[in-house]
């Protein structure tokens, strides 16, 4: 029975996991603004306070700071995605909704519903 009594507490704990990945933002206490990928470096994943330079791959747009991001967005596949703080799944940039803290780093998201997740928890 003990033992039993360990594991529903260790389940109870796990189960917790993904409610942590939303409260991240409250730790750190910053919520997002919703920024238009446009503005992002997609490649440093940092907000700028201009357009970036679009790059079409596979009929998707992705935005680069500068003709080195520029060429690394068309060449290399994994810098074009990234997590999910929240659900932990993969997100195309490209699709992602973006949110950006005050510092101007930005988070990649795969709904509207996980974006705000996030900022609930701040």
């Amino acid at each position: 029975m003990k033992n039993r009594s360990r594991l529903n507490v260790l389940l109870a704990a796990l189960g917790c996991v993904g409610l942590m990945a939303a409260s991240l933002a409250a730790a750190q206490g910053v919520a997002l603004e919703k920024v238009q990928p446009k503005m992002v470096c997609m490649v440093n994943d940092t907000l700028f306070p201009r357009e970036q330079i679009p790059v079409e791959v596979d009929g998707k747009t992705y935005f680069g700071c500068c003709e080195m991001c520029k060429g690394r967005l068309a060449e290399d596949a994994s810098i074009r995605s990234a997590k999910d703080p929240v659900s932990g799944a993969s997100v195309d940039k490209a699709l992602a909704v973006i949110g950006a803290a005050p510092d101007g780093k930005v988070q990649y998201f795969l709904t509207e519903e996980t974006f705000s997740r996030y900022n609930q928890g701040s």
